[in-house]
């Protein structure tokens, strides 16, 4: 979906998890789950079942990602680092990668 950032498709036809799919990864003890799309969740559905799977078992959502494609499938670490921000439910995170030394 990155490709479509800042243009109207990117606002709809989203891909997004079922609340199976976040069922497995909280069941599988995931860190951490991210997406190149506008939301985690169908942004049809209202009652966003991975946001309260996922955030329920303690796991952070990254939402947005880009540049995906430009990584190597293993071996590189992720970092989301959030400004310390309190009372609120969604905030900007600078996300990176860190590849390893060739």
């Amino acid at each position: 979906m990155d490709r479509h950032w800042g243009t109207e498709r990117y606002l709809s036809g989203n891909p997004f998890l079922t609340a199976g799919a976040a069922e497995m990864l909280a069941s599988a003890r995931a860190t951490l789950v991210g997406i190149d799309s506008l939301n985690i969740d169908d942004i049809g559905d209202r009652t966003r079942p991975v946001h309260s799977i996922l955030l329920g078992a303690g796991i952070p959502i990254v939402e947005h990602l880009r540049g995906l494609a430009g990584l190597p499938s293993r071996g590189c670490r992720f970092s989301a680092v959030p400004p310390k921000v309190a009372g609120v439910g969604t905030w900007p995170v600078r996300a990176f990668a860190t590849l390893p030394k060739a």
